[in-house]
């Protein structure tokens, strides 16, 4: 299991990392989950004006909290950040090929961060087993050649997903938007831990897989829905897309 965190608007990087590396180590753990450190590596994507795509992007296996100083992450000025901080469900699958965020190099580039376990997902693509079914899932709900998620489709391909597994918490990113995918597969047994929250504010919005104190109040956020699929937009001088 795995911690999520999207901020667009203006924010101080540094801040958003810091909310990351809590919920890596624990620190904001107020949940019915079964996991409150995620060592196995984290990652990040951003909105850079500068770079071939428009996106950077950062992996790391070893853990958050020890490696967070070596990242370009706390000097960035940007005004779109995401970061995946890792818990691997199978010992087997730790290396940076199972590093968030996981890249697709289509026409238009994906990355794609999940927190949860969706064994299951790999019969969906014709596969008779599982290898990491977090690249399965991505294949899965963003399929090859897309370039954009629909919420409705989106949702259809959810509900899709045979029992056995978790959640499929994400958030999706290409050069021209970021989606944050919100649902868990019936029954939930970990309500808590599996709602994202969301912090919103005039100048900015955040989603999170926990409540963070430090960037604001818990009186200030509030759950997403389930079956929320939750779009931004990444050109420059627009607002976000829509809440769906």
């Amino acid at each position: 299991m795995c911690r999520l965190i999207l901020a667009q608007g203006r924010f101080e990087s540094r801040a958003v990392l810091d909310a990351a590396v809590a919920m890596s180590c624990g620190r904001t753990a107020d949940h019915d989950g079964p996991t409150d450190v995620h060592p196995n590596g984290w990652g990040a994507v951003w909105r850079d004006a500068g770079a071939v795509n428009g996106l950077g992007v950062h992996r790391d296996v070893r853990p958050l909290s020890e490696s967070w100083q070596e990242s370009p992450v706390p000097d960035l000025t940007t005004d779109f950040l995401a970061i995946h901080a890792r818990h691997a469900t199978l010992p087997q699958n730790h290396g940076i090929q199972f590093t968030h965020p996981l890249h697709r190099e289509d026409e238009l580039p994906w990355y794609f961060m999940h927190n949860g376990f969706l064994p299951t997902v790999h019969s969906l693509l014709g596969m008779e087993s599982s290898a990491f079914d977090s690249r399965e899932y991505f294949d899965y709900v963003i399929p090859a050649g897309a370039d954009t998620l629909d919420a409705q489709r989106t949702r259809q391909l959810l509900d899709a997903i045979p029992p056995g597994g978790s959640s499929g918490n994400a958030i999706a990113v290409n050069p021209r938007a970021a989606y944050v995918i919100h649902w868990t597969s019936p029954p939930n047994k970990s309500p808590r831990y599996f709602t994202m929250q969301r912090l919103r504010t005039p100048d900015l919005t955040v989603i999170s897989s926990e409540v963070i104190p430090d960037l604001a109040p818990a009186d200030q956020w509030e759950p997403l829905e389930p079956g929320t699929v939750e779009a931004f937009s990444l050109i420059p001088a627009q607002t976000q897309l829509s809440y769906l």
